[in-house]
This record gives C-alpha cells, structure tokens and sequence, in this order.
C-alpha cells in the first residue's frame, strides 16, 4: 500500500525542514511527498528545492488552503492520502506503517487517530485532542475527527470529490461531513497519537476567525442537506474544553505524553 502525503505551505521556513524530516523518516517505505508551495519570500523554497525526497513540488500563488490542497490531491498516485501541515509532524517514525498495516486489517475506507497540540518548539504539550469512536450521530453532537490525523483512501476523492475552495478555514469541516455522514464512508479508529501540531494558525487566532469559522461550519450543514441543530457548533467548541483539562491533569501528577 502506497501513501501519499500532501503539505501545503507558504513562508513557513522555520518548521519545513521538521515536517518533510517526519515524512521521509517513516519506516513504511517509501512515501510519496506532494508540497504545494504558495509563492513563499522567506526561504521557505530554497529549502524544498533542496531536499531530494519530495516527489513533487509545485510554487505558484493559489486561490487559499483548499485549492492549494486540491492541487496536491490531484497530483496524488498513492492507494492512500492524507495532509500534514507544514508546521507540524507525525507523532512518530511508524505512524504510517501502523496506519497502512490498519486499512490492511480492517478494510475501511477512512481511517483517522489522535492529535497533540503542541508549543511552537514541540517541547510541551498544550491540548490533547482524543478523538474516540465514530457513529452517524457524532457530527451532530459537536464530534469531529482531527483533520491532519485523517487517512483517506485515494478512491474516496474520486468518488465524492475535492475541497471546496469557496471555504476560507473551513472547507476540512466540510468535506468530512460530506465524506463521513452524508456519503457514508466506512472509517475506522486507531487509537493513538499520530500528528503533533503546533498550536495557532489561521483558523484559531482571533475572535473574527471563530466567528467566520462558525459561519462557514453552519454554511457546510446546509450545503450537504441538513441544519446544524441549535447545540451542534456550540457543542462542537464545548467538546474542546476537556481536551486542556486532560492535559492539566497530567501536567498536575507530573505526567507527559
């Protein structure tokens, strides 16, 4: 089984070099690594261009995160595909061996894990997203699996389609309910970390972000034939809080992950 991962960037020089480090350092083999680069000024480019291990490499403006993304899912040839922003990294160097050894075993279509946010130097963990069990009553309880911590079968994309670019911080969101709840996609739990994330980012920075997150996350219910009930986003930002508790309590008994 072959897998492809996709990571889309623009000046991020500083934590490039860790994300693609992640990647070819699996022990599943040799991974198919697609970066789409948005036209970066910091040095970011100069770093890709030389790094041999990247399967291909395209810089060029772009249209927001999820045309850059449709760009490296079209440019994809693995049996599996999956995004890793380039600020982050996989938690370890078998995720993806496990990952590919899960869609052996169990068959599924869909197959997603758990997630560390963590500080900007990756020394310190801030939040632990678990994600738990998934059922056709989950989206509507507030639950929604962690993006970058999402395996997909490439088949997947060609059945239900790409991202929708209209989307500014939500077009995730939305494809996930479009591929999870109203198509149905068989998907499968591997319960254990398997990306860690750097906290920030465009879609969690500021009030005007949530209020436009929260704007695009109804907006994606109605555009995939449903309403969010009056709880559902609201539950969506409660189910957050015992992430930080979880990680308080272990900060509490002197504990890390």
């Amino acid at each position: 089984m072959r897998i492809s991962i996709v990571t889309v960037v623009r000046n991020s020089v500083s934590t490039i070099g860790q994300c693609l480090d992640s990647v070819s350092g699996q022990t599943c083999g040799p991974v198919e690594h697609i970066v789409i680069d948005g036209g970066s000024t910091d040095g970011t480019l100069e770093v890709l261009r030389k790094r041999n291990e990247i399967s291909a490499l395209i810089s060029e403006p772009d249209h927001g995160i999820y045309d850059a993304l449709n760009k490296g899912v079209s440019l994809a040839t693995g049996d599996v595909i999956a995004t890793l922003n380039s600020d982050d990294v996989y938690a370890s160097n078998d995720v993806l061996e496990k990952v590919a050894a899960a869609f052996e075993r169990t068959g599924c279509d869909a197959l997603y894990g758990d997630l560390l946010f963590m500080n900007r130097d990756l020394t310190r963990a801030i939040r632990f997203w678990k994600s738990g069990l998934y059922d056709s009553a989950s989206f509507a309880s507030g639950w929604v699996p962690p993006f970058p911590a999402l395996f997909l079968k490439r088949t997947v994309y060609n059945r239900f389609g790409l991202f929708d670019s209209g989307f500014q911080i939500s077009g995730d969101y939305e494809f996930m309910l479009r591929v999870l709840m109203r198509h149905g996609v068989s998907a499968q739990y591997l319960p254990e970390v398997l990306v860690k994330m750097r906290s920030g980012g465009k879609s969690s920075i500021s009030f005007s972000s949530l209020l436009l997150r929260t704007r695009e996350n109804i907006r994606a219910w109605r555009m995939n034939g449903y309403e969010a009930g009056p709880y559902t986003i609201l539950l969506k930002y409660i189910r957050k809080i015992p992430q930080f508790s979880v990680m308080l309590s272990q900060i509490r008994d002197g504990q890390g992950l």
